[in-house]
């Protein structure tokens, strides 16, 4: 250690691979004053595999402490320690620990830097087929229903292309959810085990993967998704712009807000928007009237 503040390296790791580990990798585990890893026991087959000994110390940094652990390494940081952060596999803080340690070391002056590594997300993207030129990173997606097909509402008009992380044993739900909210021929690519001796990348509408992936799919799953076409007002209803604005209201928006941005998205007059919503709730009211009638 030295005698002026630290800095922290956030280390990407191999996504399968360990012949992915960028030469740097092995140059920071070896020399790091403190390496604060995800799982210490992978971090140890990780350093086996390089042929190489880590000679600081080691403690585990994982969503369970991250938030108590997070000061003692900022107190090792303004010391002048050079600390290490390693996840699983990938960048930290991309749907890994790390956010919390950078935000506090960033809030305190010290240096973050980073060994860029490999990413699920951009060769998931890659080997999907679908445009790349603007595309979002959504993460995980909630695990109850309900959650799920609320988030997914809420990107539903999304034009960018779509990246989620899956559990394996929750693939078919996701995509069966997907199919309905998205659409079961919206384009999709499902990337598993990626860089490993098993990959496979299946690509296809999204009813065609539900039911695909409804017989059982292991790995590590990354889901690609095609954004929402951008065909203006052609083949735009009624009905659908009506269900794009409560989409947008159920994640949030005021009504107001919604029937300007569907409008705008839609190349549409808001005033045409407007009408076709209160349309549609006058039409609910004088179905819910008529229903009491004939009680």
């Amino acid at each position: 250690m030295t005698g002026t503040t630290g800095t922290l390296v956030l280390a990407g790791t191999p996504i399968g691979d360990v012949a992915d580990a960028p030469p740097r990798l092995a140059a920071e585990l070896e020399t790091a004053d403190v390496v604060a890893a995800e799982d210490t026991r992978r971090l140890r087959r990780l350093t086996q595999a390089l042929g190489i000994h880590t000679t600081g110390r080691v403690v585990s940094y994982f969503e369970g402490n991250e938030s108590a652990r997070t000061p003692e390494l900022v107190e090792a940081l303004t010391g002048g320690a050079r600390v290490l952060l390693v996840t699983d596999a990938g960048m930290p803080s991309v749907s890994d620990p790390g956010y919390r340690l950078v935000a506090a070391a960033v809030e305190q002056g010290i240096k973050v830097t980073a060994v860029p590594g490999p990413s699920a997300v951009l060769t998931a993207l890659a080997l999907s087929a679908l445009p790349v030129d603007r595309f979002c990173f959504e993460g995980f997606l909630p695990r109850k229903a309900g959650e799920r097909l609320g988030k997914l509402r809420e990107v539903a008009d999304e034009r960018r292309t779509m990246v989620f992380f899956e559990a394996p044993h929750r693939l078919d739900d996701t995509l069966a959810a997907m199919a309905e909210v998205f659409g079961a021929d919206r384009r999709a690519a499902v990337c598993r085990e990626l860089t490993k001796t098993y990959e496979e990348v299946k690509r296809g509408p999204l009813g065609e993967l539900a039911a695909w992936a409804a017989e059982g799919v292991r790995g590590e799953i990354t889901v690609v998704v095609e954004g929402a076409t951008d065909s203006g007002s052609e083949g735009l209803d009624d009905a659908e712009l009506v269900r794009r604005v409560q989409v947008r209201e159920e994640a949030g928006e005021r009504r107001k807000e919604a029937i300007a941005a569907v409008a705008a998205d839609a190349g549409l007059p808001k005033r045409q928007v407007f009408d076709a919503v209160v349309a549609a709730k006058n039409a609910a009211r004088t179905g819910q009237e008529q229903g009491k009638g004939l009680t």
